[in-house]
């Protein structure tokens, strides 16, 4: 938005740098050089330079040089809050103290609560007279924190506000659009809130998706635990069927089936490890990986198996 704002046409530019070029000149910045035949002085040419921030604010400023960092009252109100809204909750309150009109707009504040938490069930509510995103961000900067230090609670405090609703749909899809919970005490969370696990699996859409990075997709909002036991398999067993259900022209030419997916994913794994770990010395060859996995496998064909070991020894792990 705030780089948009300084795209001008052709003309502006250049009715833009004669205004720029007289101001220098009045101020002696601009040489004067005379014509072949002694008449009257003209300016020299100046360098077609695209109009930027600092010129502009140069000018404003009456020609002096900014003596420190750029004040954003001096910007459009719009990119003073595009520079803003990298801030965190702390800094944009103490922002606030200092530009009060742009750290107190609650457009900024609204566009910050869904940049960051990108679903809650308030959203969807008719907010009542006064309300405030600045101080909703706030509450939501508070309930993350509480999750990261102990899940229910965390999910208790959401509750209490106003901000979620207890239902395994709502707590999915603020899990699905939050990146500000550690993933740890999320692993913990869906491990005893299957119901929440459920929905937030058919949230995954894995059309026309290589398998590999579509588990890789699944690991990036769900991460997988760092032991196998009965948490793994059942992650496993879901992807594998919603992998299925988003792809079943694929399914049917490959001849694939959620039991089939389920053996492919865990040899991906097993092939992540042997190749990404420096404790193993003699590392799993693409013939080996073949065979193994086809043994397990028989409707899959050598070409398909091929193509995954390929894709794990060029980009990598898929639970990393």
């Amino acid at each position: 938005m705030g780089q948009a704002l300084w795209r001008l046409s052709p003309r502006q530019q250049q009715q833009l740098q004669e205004e720029l070029a007289d101001q220098l000149a009045e101020r002696g910045g601009g040489k004067q050089e005379h014509g072949r035949d002694g008449g009257a002085p003209r300016r020299a040419a100046q360098h077609c330079y695209s109009p930027d921030i600092y010129h502009l604010l140069r000018t404003r400023r009456g020609g002096k040089e900014p003596p420190g960092f750029i004040d954003l009252e001096m910007l459009p109100p719009e990119l003073g809050i595009t520079i803003l809204s990298y801030l965190n909750a702390t800094d944009l309150c103490l922002a606030g103290c200092v530009w009060q009109d742009l750290g107190n707009d609650e457009y900024l504040w609204q566009g910050l609560c869904k940049s960051t938490w990108g679903h809650c069930s308030i959203y969807n509510k008719r907010l009542p007279a006064g309300f405030s995103y600045r101080r909703l961000y706030l509450q939501l900067d508070e309930g993350s924190l509480t999750f990261n230090a102990n899940a229910q609670e965390g999910i208790s405090y959401f509750m209490s506000k106003g901000i979620l609703v207890d239902h395994p749909k709502e707590l999915a899809k603020f899990i699905f659009y939050t990146r500000r919970l550690n993933w740890k005490m999320l692993r913990i969370y869906l491990d005893e809130r299957r119901d929440v696990l459920d929905e937030l699996v058919t949230l995954h859409n894995f059309s026309n998706q290589f398998l590999p990075n579509a588990l890789r997709d699944f690991f990036r909002h769900i991460h997988a635990p760092e032991e196998r036991g009965e948490y793994l398999e059942t992650l496993i067993t879901k992807f594998s069927h919603r992998f299925c259900t988003c792809n079943p022209a694929l399914v049917r030419d490959l001849g694939l089936n959620p039991d089939a997916v389920y053996v492919l994913c865990y040899s991906l794994i097993l092939l992540s490890i042997d190749l990404t770990s420096p404790h193993v010395k003699n590392k799993m060859s693409k013939r080996e990986f073949i065979r193994n996995t086809r043994r397990a496998a028989h409707n899959v064909s050598e070409d398909f198996v091929g193509h995954l070991y390929d894709n794990i020894y060029l980009i990598g792990h898929v639970a990393a």
